[in-house]
C-alpha cells in the first residue's frame, strides 16, 4: 500500500514496516528469507504457517528481541535497532507499546504469585502502588483468575497459565499484541475465552499480530493474513476467506494435506483440512 500523494491526516500510519529482512540463527540455520511487508495501526494479522517456518523469529524481531542479520524494521515510523533499543528512553517508550505474548507461558513467568507477575510490568513502568493495585484486579477479572491471585503459577493448567501471561502483557496497556500460537492448549472453553478477548481488543483499537497454524480461528480474528512457507520467505498475503479457499496454497505451505482413498479399484487424492469455516449470527 502506497499514500505518498494523500494529505498528512489521510495517510497510512504504519505500526511496522518490514523490508526485506533475513536471520539466521548463531549457528547459521535460516528462520526468515527476505520478508517484506507493513501493518498498520489498528489491523488484525494473522501469520500463518507450519511450524517451524519462522513465524516465532518474526514475532522476536517484532519485538526486538533479535535482530535482522540483513534488511531493516522500523516501528512507530522509526528504525527499530539493537542500538535505538539501548536508549532508554526509546526502549521503554517501545516495550510500553509493544507486548508479546510466548507460545509458551512458563517463559515469561517468574514471580512468586499471579498477583506479582501481573504487577511486575506496571511497576517498571512507574505506576503507583493504588494504580498497580487497581491494574492488577483489573486483569484478574478481566482473565476470570479473580479466584488465583495468591497462587503460584507454576501450580497452575496450561491454560491458566496462558491466561496470566496474557494479563501481564495487557496490564502494561500496549498499543500492539504479539500472539505465538496463543490457542495451543487450550481447551475449548479457554480457547473461546481467547478468542472473544482478542475480538474486544480488536474492537477498542489495539494492533494484533497473530502467529498460528491454527486454521479455525483464522476467519474469526483476522483482517488480513500473511502466509509464510517451510522454506521462510513470505508466500501469500490476502484476506482470511482468499487465504483459506486457495487449497493449493494451504497445501503447498503444510496447512492442509492431501487424503488417498479407495472407491473399488480406483484410488485418489484430494486435500483435507482439519477446519470448518463457520458464521456467526450476532
Amino acid at each position: 500500500m502506497k499514500d505518498e500523494g494523500l494529505p498528512a491526516e489521510g495517510r497510512i500510519h504504519y505500526i511496522f514496516s518490514v523490508d526485506n529482512i533475513s536471520y539466521s540463527y548463531p549457528e547459521g540455520q535460516c528462520a526468515l528469507d527476505g520478508i517484506t511487508f507493513s501493518i498498520a495501526a489498528g489491523e488484525s494479522v494473522v501469520l500463518l504457517g507450519a511450524n517451524a517456518c519462522g513465524k516465532s523469529s518474526l514475532l522476536q524481531v517484532l519485538d526486538g528481541l533479535i535482530f535482522p542479520n540483513s534488511g531493516s524494521i522500523s516501528a512507530f515510523g522509526e528504525p527499530l535497532t539493537q542500538q535505538r533499543l539501548q536508549a532508554a528512553a526509546f526502549s521503554q517508550q517501545f516495550r510500553r507499546k509493544v507486548g508479546l505474548v510466548f507460545q509458551e507461558a512458563e517463559a515469561q513467568l517468574f514471580c512468586p504469585t499471579v498477583k506479582d507477575e501481573i504487577a511486575f510490568g506496571p511497576l517498571q513502568l512507574g505506576m503507583t502502588q493504588p494504580q498497580v493495585l487497581a491494574r492488577v484486579e483489573e486483569m484478574l477479572k478481566l482473565s476470570g483468575l479473580s479466584d488465583s491471585g495468591d497462587r503460584a503459577p507454576y501450580n497452575l493448567s496450561g491454560g491458566e497459565k496462558k491466561k496470566v501471561a496474557l494479563a501481564c502483557v495487557l496490564a502494561v496497556e500496549p498499543e500492539v499484541l504479539l500472539l505465538d500460537e496463543p490457542t495451543g492448549g487450550l481447551d475449548p472453553r479457554s480457547q473461546t475465552w481467547l478468542i472473544e478477548t482478542l475480538l474486544q481488543l480488536r474492537e477498542a483499537g489495539k494492533t494484533l499480530i497473530t502467529a498460528t497454524h491454527d486454521l479455525s480461528i483464522v476467519e474469526e480474528i483476522a483482517d488480513r493474513v500473511l502466509v509464510m512457507g517451510e522454506d521462510h520467505k513470505l508466500w501469500a498475503e490476502g484476506t482470511p476467506q482468499k487465504i483459506l479457499d486457495d487449497l493449493d496454497l494451504l497445501l503447498a505451505v503444510n496447512l492442509i494435506h492431501e487424503h488417498d482413498h479407495a472407491h473399488g479399484e480406483l484410488r485418489h487424492k484430494h486435500p483435507h483440512a482439519h477446519f470448518m469455516p463457520h458464521e456467526h449470527e450476532h
